[in-house]
């Protein structure tokens, strides 16, 4: 059992050591010092996020600003407040947070439109009483069908598809405009 008069004891840290000692002792990698950081400015920052506006992963935000803070101890100097420090780590995640979802919600919208063009072409196309469009899929090679397949029938966007067949994006893309010239070219020659 430890001895609560112990420096060292880590519920005894909270008590006797202020935050700059305590970022000290967490960058030369005290993990107890750093535990009390942690649950000292848990609820300041997660406050933070909630009024910034985060709705639903403000806790993933949190944890995302700890990440950081343990990344980046040994660059921490104690000219200024150690809150200073922690709150400059909370809102450079939050700004790549915000970029996050712009960049997500523009891949949405392009993705949604491209979508929309297809949806319009497949429309044109003959019925299916005139056409099969499952012996026109039949002409892809595997990795051209499985792209439209995600793509089209099954709704994913390029992202998703791009985790799923472990691929980058943009090989997505290049082979949606691949598959779709081929479908055209198919059913073309089939009207």
């Amino acid at each position: 059992m430890k001895d609560p008069s112990d420096p060292s004891n880590p519920s005894d840290l909270s008590l006797h050591d202020d935050d700059i000692t305590l970022m000290l002792r967490a960058r030369d990698d005290d993990r107890d010092a750093f535990a009390v950081l942690v649950n000292r400015h848990s609820q300041k920052i997660l406050n933070y996020f909630l009024r910034s506006g985060v709705q639903y992963d403000a806790e993933d935000l949190v944890q995302q600003t700890f990440i950081k803070l343990h990344a980046y101890r040994r660059n921490y100097k104690p000219s200024a407040k150690f809150t200073t420090f922690l709150f400059l780590i909370a809102r450079q995640v939050w700004i790549d947070e915000l970029r996050r979802r712009k960049r997500r919600e523009r891949l949405e919208s392009e993705l949604s439109e491209h979508v929309r063009r297809i949806e319009a072409d497949i429309e044109e196309a003959p019925r299916p009483d005139t056409l099969d469009v499952h012996a026109a899929l039949s002409i892809l090679d595997e990795k051209h069908r499985s792209v439209i397949e995600l793509a089209i029938f099954q709704g994913l966007p390029y992202p998703e598809i791009a985790t799923l067949l472990a691929i980058p994006c943009g090989t997505v893309k290049t082979r949606m405009f691949h598959a779709i010239r081929a479908l055209r070219k198919h059913l073309g020659n089939a009207r």
